[in-house]
């Protein structure tokens, strides 16, 4: 095993990404943000893998909740820079400009925000270094996870008539739900798969509102 998953596969998902016409939204009146989908190398399989977290439970919003490293955008900052710096600052995974791959559609959440998804290439395998402040852990889940037929998951909710998305990884033994759900389903979508799939009306959680 020499640490790498198949440089045929960086190439896939750039192609795929590159045809991909994205969905961008106005930010006007909510908080932009940046979240980032980090492929690389299981440790355990050698598998393609990309990274979850679990948010430390003394965070003053969503709490103890599962997410991708990401955050709000500072100001003068572009999509892909808050990417790469929450990505440092959260996990400890240094990686430059050249480890863009693509961006997905951008979801607007019922809290406030409108996150943009960056898909960054580390390709090896993972060093974390995360900080206990904001993550309480650093999770490998391998993208085959995310071609389940049994992915994804709908349900309908009172409070809403969209339908709500999940996605359940059995490596972390939990369901993800929108919106890290909908946009990870679309990550395997677009970049892995190649199908021009949107998840933007996809519902989250009530105690994801807040």
């Amino acid at each position: 095993m020499d640490g790498q998953v198949s440089p045929a596969l960086r190439t896939q998902l750039i192609e795929n990404l590159s045809r991909f016409e994205r969905r961008a939204l106005p930010c006007e009146g909510l908080r932009c943000a940046s979240v980032a989908l980090v492929i690389g190398t299981a440790a355990e399989s050698g598998a393609p893998c990309f990274i979850l977290t679990r948010r430390a439970k003394t965070l003053g919003s969503h709490a103890g909740q599962w997410a991708l490293p990401g955050g709000r955008r500072d100001p003068g900052e572009s999509v892909v820079e808050t990417a790469l710096r929450e990505t440092r600052e959260e996990i400890g995974i240094e990686l430059g400009p050249d480890s863009v791959l693509g961006l997905l559609d951008d979801y607007a959440t019922r809290s406030g925000y409108v996150i943009t998804p960056v898909v960054l290439w580390h390709g090896g395998f993972f060093q974390f270094r995360h900080d206990p402040r904001e993550v309480a852990g650093v999770y490998e889940v391998p993208v085959a996870e995310l071609g389940d037929p049994r992915v994804p998951e709908y349900r309908h909710i009172p409070e809403s008539e969209r339908p709500l998305i999940s996605v359940p990884l059995p490596s972390v033994s939990c369901t993800i739900h929108a919106p890290t759900a909908a946009i990870i389903y679309q990550l395997w979508e677009v970049a892995f798969a190649g199908r021009d799939t949107r998840v933007a009306h996809y519902e989250q959680p009530v105690f994801a509102w807040r």
